[in-house]
């Protein structure tokens, strides 16, 4: 990451190098936190480190009480807003190789989509702020989320009273949050008002036929054939049912049926993800996707039982905290490095659930390592995915901007 582009405001300037002269702790904190990953919604090991790292702060301290989640409150010395700002905690299944550096120490765990990242920038931008109490308008609170991976943390936290009027902070009146990313160009910031990520839906199909010898097809109903064209059958829906200009993807990702050469199975099943945009189109593509199972099965003479579990909703940006967020990162980072974003991201996020009750905003923070170009940097979600430890004092930083200035 380059050095602070000449010309930017002095309170923002003295921001930036406040945070970089937390570096050290901030990587030690990173470092930490990657070696020691947790999956879920139980985080005692990282709830620990950010209880530790908060220890000394004029904070009021929250845990949650069933969830290993954090909820930092601080007071602000000057009349104003109450500002949330959320790090998420938790890490990926995934085993990192051998070689990587600080790598985890717990098998079968990786911090694989930068969380660890999230949580020691949010934690050094409370050092900031606590630093600079009496400047601070109003309140901050800062919320520390493990089960983003598909566990619903938010929506746990939230019911948690995380958002009320008498939760740990009181309601919030604007909400952030950061997301590193290893394809982005690092120090970077990217968001977009409006929808900015996908809803994101789990697809099962189960198909049933009546089994028998694989000699002998026309004595039984093969349910294979009838999993094969739902997909091709689904995948013309979309491009006949939904209008181009909405965002879709349905993926089928896995297909499983029998046990051998020789036999017809009884059952064959479909699992896939349903992406989208729009909370109507997301109703209205969960009623084809019925539709087109049970009458492709019909068609081979078999039946079909479509399960479809709503996951995450689509995650929508305040145009308003959108474009704070973007002015504050061109005052952070200089004009050329903040930027909007042409299109969403089509991958799923929980603070979706915060962002449909305050208004807010979510931006990417890019992260791609030195020496990569980030068409060819391993993307979130891979054991391969590296980050550049360079962008943490610019989350601090444009973390604590958002509550600051």
């Amino acid at each position: 990451m380059t050095d602070l582009v000449p010309g930017l405001a002095t309170g923002t300037a003295a921001l930036l190098g406040a945070a970089r002269s937390l570096q050290p702790r901030t990587v030690a904190l990173r470092r930490a936190l990657h070696r020691a990953p947790e999956i879920g919604l139980a985080t005692p090991a990282t709830r620990d480190a950010v209880l530790a790292e908060l220890a000394d702060l004029p904070l009021r301290v929250h845990q949650g009480r069933d969830l290993g989640s954090v909820v930092a409150v601080l007071d602000g010395g000057r009349p104003g807003k109450t500002v949330l700002l959320r790090a998420d905690m938790d890490a990926l299944p995934l085993n990192e190789p051998d070689d990587a550096p600080h790598r985890s120490q717990t098998p079968g765990v990786m911090h694989a989509c930068g969380h660890d990242l999230h949580v020691a920038m949010l934690c050094s931008a409370a050092r900031l702020l606590c630093q600079r109490r009496d400047q601070v308008p109003g309140r901050v609170i800062f919320a520390f989320q493990p089960g983003e991976e598909g566990f619903h943390g938010a929506r746990h936290m939230i019911d948690e009273g995380l958002l009320d009027r008498h939760g740990p902070g009181g309601r919030p009146d604007v909400a952030f949050a950061l997301h590193v990313s290893a394809t982005m160009p690092s120090g970077e910031l990217h968001t977009r008002p409006g929808p900015i990520m996908a809803a994101a839906d789990v697809l099962r199909v189960t198909v049933t036929g009546r089994g028998g010898h694989a000699s002998a097809p026309h004595h039984a109903l093969d349910p294979v054939p009838a999993a094969a064209a739902m997909v091709g059958a689904l995948q013309t829906m979309l491009t006949r049912r939904v209008d181009t200009h909405d965002p879709t993807v349905l993926t089928v990702s896995r297909i499983t049926a029998g046990t051998t050469d020789n036999v017809i199975p009884e059952t064959a099943e479909l699992e896939g993800t349903l992406r989208t945009m729009s909370e109507a189109v997301r109703r209205a593509v969960h009623t084809e996707i019925e539709r087109v199972c049970t009458h492709t099965a019909l068609a081979h003479g078999c039946t079909a039982t479509v399960r479809i579990e709503s996951g995450y909703p689509v995650t929508i940006n305040d145009p308003a905290a959108a474009g704070r967020l973007t002015d504050l990162g061109r005052r952070l980072l200089g004009d050329a490095r903040s930027s909007r974003m042409a299109a969403p991201i089509m991958g799923a996020e929980d603070f979706a659930y915060v962002l449909a009750r305050v208004p807010g905003a979510l931006g990417f923070l890019g992260a791609c390592p030195p020496g990569v170009s980030p068409a060819q940097a391993a993307p979130n979600h891979s054991n391969r995915v590296r980050f550049d430890e360079g962008v943490l004092p610019a989350g601090a930083a444009l973390y604590a901007a958002l509550a600051l200035l």
